[in-house]
């Protein structure tokens, strides 16, 4: 389904996912136009490393900065573009809170501006970047696509509002649109503010209380690699326009079970303290994620590879190189 002769776009690859998926993307040889968020410092994210490990002389990848609630640098970004992966996006739940119209132009005003650019630019297909969260606490488990939606924090009403927003430019100008639903992501790279980096950082910088949030939650956590396999699938799958389809691997974990899986592949003895500033209001909280993964290995050869103790083991190992773990500060709580 993906045009070799045709840049790949991804926005958001300066990213944890988008970074991981845009190497993945030039590991298959596709040329790659990553979008990397204006800024004075010329920083690229994420995309330093994956810029810095590339072969010399190799012309796959172009990264380009600006901004997706801009739609006249989205109708440029996408020029030429024959698939485009839409991950940009303001991610973290707890700032959602304090700043709810940032998510609105990002989340929502963003995906609108990059639907209407690709349907200017006549784009092969367009696949939009959702959320587990979309569901909220599961009604059911495991959780379809049919889950009814539960918009318990701003964080997630933006994001049910733009895979609303795509889905009706698939309806109303049949826009190759496919929504992607990937449950809770995790991996090297990922943001301090999750909870898994969080909980890696301070056991690696050698603090013996760690402080953490509830612990009674559980979730459906994917390692980032198969995450990015099954955006790539879904991808290459024709004939799934219009669908939304769950990224997951269909078991659940509890937080304080992940937590003690950490401290095992970490080989320390540590104790857990929860800390009121992060802890989600009462009704915010998700108490329960678990995904129905069944349409995604129906539609497609994915297949889940890397099971949460492997996945945490990979994932402690990069977090504790001294070079990667400098890049974090772990005694900040990362809103």
């Amino acid at each position: 389904m993906i045009d070799r002769n045709k840049i790949v776009a991804v926005t958001g690859a300066d990213g944890f996912i988008g970074s991981h998926l845009t190497g993945h993307l030039l590991d298959r040889g596709y040329r790659v136009r990553a979008l990397a968020q204006y800024n004075s410092f010329n920083d690229w994210g994420w995309l330093e490393d994956v810029a810095r490990n590339r072969p010399a002389g190799e012309n796959l990848l172009e990264i380009v900065t600006g901004d997706v609630r801009d739609p006249n640098f989205c109708r440029e970004f996408v020029r030429g573009a024959g698939t485009v992966f839409h991950l940009a996006a303001l991610i973290a739940i707890p700032y959602s809170y304090i700043a709810p119209d940032s998510y609105v132009d990002t989340n929502v005003k963003g995906t609108l501006n990059m639907c209407q650019a690709a349907r200017d630019a006549g784009v092969d297909r367009i696949l939009v970047t959702s959320t587990s969260e979309v569901y909220g606490t599961a009604r059911q488990v495991p959780i379809p696509e049919t889950h009814p939606r539960q918009p318990q924090s701003p964080y997630s009403a933006t994001k049910i509002g733009a895979d609303a927003l795509a889905l009706s430019f698939y309806n109303a100008f049949d826009l190759p649109v496919v929504v992607a639903r990937p449950f809770n992501t995790y991996g090297p790279r990922q943001s301090a503010r999750a909870i898994i980096p969080t909980i890696i950082t301070q056991i690696a910088n050698g603090m013996e209380t760690i402080k953490v949030g509830d612990l009674t939650p559980t979730r459906d956590f994917n390692y980032v690699d198969d995450t990015c396999r099954g955006f790539i699938a879904l991808a290459e799958t024709p004939g799934i326009e219009g669908r939304e389809i769950n990224i997951a691997s269909g078991t659940e974990i509890t937080m304080a079970d992940t937590l003690r899986t950490i401290a095992e592949v970490m080989g320390r003895e540590v104790n857990f303290e929860v800390d009121p500033a992060r802890l989600r209001p009462g009704k915010s909280e998700v108490r329960r994620l678990c995904g129905d993964n069944s349409l995604i290995c129906s539609l497609t050869d994915w297949r889940p590879q890397v099971d949460i103790h492997e996945g945490l083991r990979r994932t402690a190992l990069w977090f504790s190189d001294p070079d990667n773990l400098a890049k974090y500060k772990a005694g900040i709580y990362n809103r």
